[in-house]
């Protein structure tokens, strides 16, 4: 069941929603096991895995560290090869400098590689609204467009649908009767139609998951070759790209390349790794277009606790191992950016009630930190954030407070531990079923999904008090 990001419901409403989709929960629970025993694998066979991940680590806290020197000797080695850098500080203006681009082409039609960041700041409704179509031509994203759906995933956008969907997607759109669910056949089909739109597009956006400052190269990793065509067909190339992504040096891609497809969809490199600097006559785009997004990054980076989050290399690693994602699926996030790495990034990009409550939908049970790439503390953040979200928001702020106010005043002494134990055993008889609590009103919807131990008749002190009453010699010699 689909959840419409515009309509801005409370996660627990959002997941109850999508957790009825038994056919989304078993798509979502074999791709996401499939690409973890993928992971696994690739990643035992490098001895330096751990290494790696630290570099990138290293990198990411350097790279921060000297960010405004960076992007600025960016943007000079880029002008220098012949593109045009252009700042955006929020998704308006990054959008009304891409439509602007746009226009001055003339065209109607864009092709556009996957990108996050075009989808954080609605680039596709933003141009829709000049007159300009967009045409994803990523596969999963085409699906999603095509559907009228929505991603569930950073890394595999419609890892939430079944080929026997698409086939049913494509006989609509494509107007193939005959078409069967065959892997190839589908890919066949998307194939034929997307060529014809490369072939007849005069501009293409794309993402960017680096740039190098030392250089003005940006790069972009993907599986299909659609970036390929992207970045060299149309005569004008617009790139979006989060002012975070910048890299120093030329040799820190290395690291990237190894860390990246591994954790991303277990494979040990992409088959396309695609790099440009400015433009060439005679060769690929005939202008070249770089926009380095702000959009609140800049506010993150001053935070640092916070900043630690903008290392993030959208892998989606910790997408695949988390249990409440797995159950959930991405769309009861209703943000671009779902799962763990969602709900530290969202609250933060977008100061809005509705995202506030997306870190406290995690167990912290921290599997998601031990699958990052880049040694992102994840649990950390989640808890920093839901204390600023107490704090700013007043989400759950008086009950809470109450609450460890009692339990404060009770574990004080021990006197009052022990009648508060009385009493709630004595409170707790109504809801008693054996050995469990059931029905108890204010763990009603807790309780749907758990099961709350009833407290013992006789508790560790108790008995270890008359068990020393009936045998003296087990009582503590004094001296």
């Amino acid at each position: 069941m689909r959840v419409n990001p515009a309509e801005k419901i409370a996660f627990p409403d959002a997941a109850e929603r999508t957790m009825r989709d038994r056919q989304m929960r078993a798509n979502l629970a074999h791709a996401t096991d499939v690409i973890r025993s993928k992971r696994g694998k690739v990643v035992a066979e490098l001895d330096a895995w751990q290494q790696l991940r630290t570099a990138g680590r290293r990198i990411k806290q350097q790279a921060l560290a000297n960010l405004p020197f960076l992007l600025e000797q960016l943007e000079s080695n880029v002008s220098a090869a012949g593109g045009v850098v252009h700042w955006a500080s929020d998704a308006d203006q990054a959008c009304e400098i891409i439509s602007r681009l746009v226009a001055k082409t003339g065209a109607k039609q864009v092709v556009k590689v996957k990108s996050m960041t075009t989808e954080e700041i609605g680039l596709n409704a933003a141009l829709a609204a000049k007159g300009v179509h967009a045409i994803e031509t990523d596969l999963a994203e085409l699906i999603i467009q095509l559907g009228q759906d929505y991603s569930t995933h950073i890394v595999v956008p419609a890892v939430h649908w079944n080929r026997r969907q698409i086939r049913d997607l494509f006989i609509e759109q494509f107007d193939l009767p005959g078409l069967s669910d065959n892997p190839v056949e589908l890919a066949r089909a998307a194939r034929a139609y997307l060529r014809q739109q490369f072939l007849s597009a005069d501009v293409a956006i794309s993402g960017a998951n680096y740039a190098v400052a030392e250089t003005g190269a940006v790069g972009i990793v993907e599986s299909e070759g659609n970036g390929r065509m992207c970045l060299t067909l149309p005569k004008t190339l617009i790139s979006v790209m989060g002012i975070e992504k910048v890299l120093p040096r030329w040799n820190d891609i290395a690291v990237f390349l190894q860390l990246l497809p591994r954790s991303a969809t277990g494979e040990r490199m992409n088959p396309y790794n695609s790099i440009w600097t400015g433009v060439t006559p005679g060769d690929g785009p005939e202008a070249f277009h770089l926009v380095l997004l702000d959009n609140g990054r800049s506010k993150i980076l001053a935070d640092p606790v916070a900043r630690q989050s903008l290392h993030c290399i959208r892998c989606g690693a910790c997408l695949n191992i988390c249990p409440v994602y797995r159950r959930a699926g991405g769309q009861a996030y209703q943000s671009p950016y779902p799962g763990p790495i969602g709900s530290i990034v969202s609250p933060q990009l977008w100061n809005d009630m509705h995202f506030q409550h997306l870190p406290f939908a995690s167990t912290l049970c921290g599997a998601c930190a031990e699958v990052c790439p880049v040694k992102i503390q994840i649990p950390q953040l989640l808890t920093y954030l839901r204390e600023r979200a107490n704090l700013n928001f007043g989400i759950k702020k008086l009950p809470d407070r109450i609450l460890m106010a009692v339990l404060a005043w009770v574990f004080r002494r021990q006197w009052r531990f022990t009648l508060a134990v009385k009493l709630a055993r004595i409170v707790q008889l109504p809801f008693k079923r054996g050995n469990k609590l059931k029905g108890v009103p204010v763990l009603k919807a807790w309780l749907q999904t758990r099961d709350f131990p009833a407290l013992p008749n006789k508790g560790f002190r108790e008995w270890w008090q008359q068990r020393s009453n009936s045998n003296p010699a087990q009582q503590p010699k004094k001296h």
